[in-house]
């Protein structure tokens, strides 16, 4: 505990300047270890009593009760604080919930406990969630939001039998469940989800939070307490004279369809379209291939507009209605490649698989406003997240692949000037294309670190290409359980719509050819441009398991940055040599004749040179360190990696 700032918190309480002394004290508990309670209490109250921060006075509340000390006094601030002004809704929502469930027919356990004996206080710590308080165990547990938007489980590896989940206490986990599964009825065969709850009083205290109003008119849910699990799967003909089999399978409508799987671009040549080859032929899953974003965008509200336009005045309230979630299903529901595997008979609604793609990725870092801090914007996320595609998903999972950074660099450079030489041969100069600057775009493209409130990203993981090729078993059963979807025969093979191991651009590997992992495309990049990606980037190359093969350890300041800069001969040559041949289409303005061959390499030299002084300055702010905040100040993270089985593994992971 530092002595000075706790003196100085004191003094300008004594003085009553409110909002320095809550800053002084907010300051003692930052820069507190533990040792003394007594600071970290006298911080917490006067931060909570001043009417400061309230949150950062009742975490310290919270770790010092856990801790033992001052239980009896805080116990009766949070209650007065916290709980009892609340507590009136909470019963409300038990005594409600009973009534629901003690009328429903597969809850067969009916003795509620009274709400004064539930085993779990939930204490509101703001308007989204709560700290549970374990009276048995005389402790606080951790912070819970019953919607946040995250499937933790795999619900769905098994689809042979009905769903049995275990201890389910999240609203938006319950809700997924009762809107993926289907009616008995329309599946033809018994369907029920179970819920298997291992404690009845545990079960009875979340009624105080949950709300099971929206869940139970279905009467999808069948709840099995404790030992009742022996009953699964029960036998509805026999035992409640239902016989789902005397039903035909009802088609998939688009109004079913709540889930995206948001396979993301990371940047150019990551091995998406080998991912797409995995997903392609899935049981339950709309597939689509790379498609570019704007045009499909375009083509939705161009199909909406017609649809209005054609619809009869009894039609305009549901035309009106439809989402381009709802146009975008509708379009895959109709496309023979997208169902290609589908189970028209499966247990479970399908979920779209979605890779929305663009020319490129591009990132601008910005400053925050603190040194060695800083903002990122995209245009391209910016269009995804305002879409309202995106928007009118209930639930999204995101996976984004990455693949070793300098290799992906160099196959995009080997990819614009393959483009700028084919569009070269055609007619209308206007048409070229030049080489960007691809080593500034990818220092600065950073879409792996995340603001984990995204909701985008709230459920999201990342996994290396080189996983999926060398170790596939491991990679995509491990993808499958995060993505909650099984992992089937289909995600064994590539396939698209061409069939089996399609290529997807000229040239390129097909199925799990692993030239693509070992690939350096040295023609492509030098290892100046190398070692400046890895050390700019060595957050990215740390915690996502890649070893430095170009940097060497090497102290880096600005002279070093300089004297990498000035040997990317590789970039360079690519940049101007495509310019160049734009120049060679290009007339003087005065003589009208051809430019002459000096005056092309002067005007391409002198494109270089901004080129250089843009990447010094980016590399100079991140030189100052690699802080990613969001717009509202918050840190942003690395984006989860997916871990593998080991047991799974066929060769050592990829270094």
């Amino acid at each position: 505990m530092n002595s000075d700032a706790l003196a100085l918190a004191r003094r300008l309480a004594e003085l009553d300047q409110k909002e320095t002394a809550q800053q002084a004290y907010t300051l003692v508990l930052q820069q507190s270890d533990g040792s003394d309670p007594a600071a970290e209490m006298e911080a917490a109250s006067y931060i909570f009593f001043s009417e400061g921060e309230y949150q950062t006075a009742y975490t310290t509340f919270v770790s010092l009760y856990n801790r033992g000390y001052y239980q009896a006094e805080l116990m009766d601030l949070m209650m007065q604080a916290f709980y009892l002004p609340n507590v009136e809704a909470q019963q409300k929502c038990y005594q409600e919930n009973c009534e629901l469930l003690g009328g429903y027919p597969y809850l067969f356990c009916k003795d509620f406990l009274p709400f004064d004996s539930l085993p779990i206080l939930f204490f509101p710590f703001n308007d989204k969630g709560y700290i549970p308080f374990f009276k048995t165990q005389n402790r606080f547990g951790e912070y819970i939001d019953f919607n946040d938007p995250v499937i933790d489980r795999n619900f769905f590896h098994d689809l042979e039998n009905p769903i049995l989940a275990e201890d389910v206490f999240s609203q938006y986990q319950l809700e997924y469940l009762n809107d993926n599964v289907r009616k008995s009825e329309w599946v033809a065969r018994e369907n029920h989800i179970y819920l298997h709850y291992t404690d009845w009083n545990t079960f009875c205290a979340y009624l105080s939070c949950l709300q099971f109003s929206r869940l139970l008119p279905q009467q999808k849910f069948v709840f099995l307490v404790e030992k009742e699990i022996a009953q699964y799967p029960i036998d509805f003909a026999e035992r409640f004279g239902i016989d789902y089999s005397r039903n035909r399978v009802r088609p998939f409508s688009y109004q079913e369809v709540t889930r995206l799987i948001w396979h993301t671009q990371l940047a150019t040549h990551n091995g998406g379209d080998f991912f797409n080859e995995i997903f392609h032929n899935h049981p339950n899953l709309l597939t689509m291939e790379s498609v570019m974003f704007h045009e499909l965008s375009q083509k939705i509200k161009t199909a909406k507009k017609e649809l209005r336009r054609q619809a009869g005045k009894t039609q305009k309230g549901m035309m009106a209605r439809l989402t381009d979630k709802d146009m975008l299903v509708s379009l895959l529901l109709g496309r023979e490649d997208a169902c290609a595997g589908l189970d028209y008979k499966a247990r479970i609604v399908p979920a779209v698989f979605f890779q929305p793609h663009f020319p490129n990725m591009l990132y601008h870092i910005m400053l925050a406003g603190k040194k060695g801090v800083s903002t990122l914007y995209s245009e391209q996320y910016e269009s995804i997240r305002e879409s309202p595609i995106f928007q009118n998903f209930k639930y999204i999972k995101t996976f984004t692949p990455m693949r070793r950074i300098t290799t992906s660099y160099a196959a995009s450079v080997r990819f614009m000037y393959a483009q700028a030489q084919m569009d070269q041969g055609r007619e209308g100069g206007e048409t070229f294309k030049v080489v960007s600057d691809v080593v500034s775009e990818r220092i600065q493209n950073r879409s792996f670190m995340i603001d984990p409130q995204d909701r985008l990203y709230r459920d999201s993981v990342l996994v290396r290409f080189e996983d999926g090729k060398l170790n596939p078993t491991a990679t995509f059963t491990s993808l499958a359980g995060f993505l909650d979807i099984p992992y089937t025969e289909s995600m064994t093979y590539c396939s698209g719509r061409d069939g089996l191991n399609p290529e997807s651009l000229e040239g390129n590997v097909r199925g799990f050819d692993l030239a693509t992992v070992y690939r350096t495309y040295d023609e492509y990049a030098n290892d100046e441009e190398r070692a400046f990606l890895e050390y700019f980037l060595r957050d990215a190359y740390e915690e996502y398991g890649y070893d430095f093969h170009y940097y060497k350890g090497e102290p880096v300041d600005e002279q070093w940055i300089r004297e990498k800069i000035a040997r990317f001969t590789c970039i360079d040559g690519y940049i101007m040599r495509t310019y160049g041949r734009i120049l060679e289409h290009r007339r003087d303005g005065k003589t009208g004749e051809p430019l002459e061959e000096e005056d092309i390499r002067q005007r391409c030299a002198a494109v270089i040179i901004p080129e250089k002084e843009k990447r010094f300055n980016l590399a100079c702010r991140l030189l100052a360190g690699l802080s990613f905040v969001n717009r509202q100040g918050q840190p942003l993270r690395m984006m989860k990696k997916l871990e593998l089985d080991p047991a799974l593994l066929e060769q050592p992971l990829y270094h």
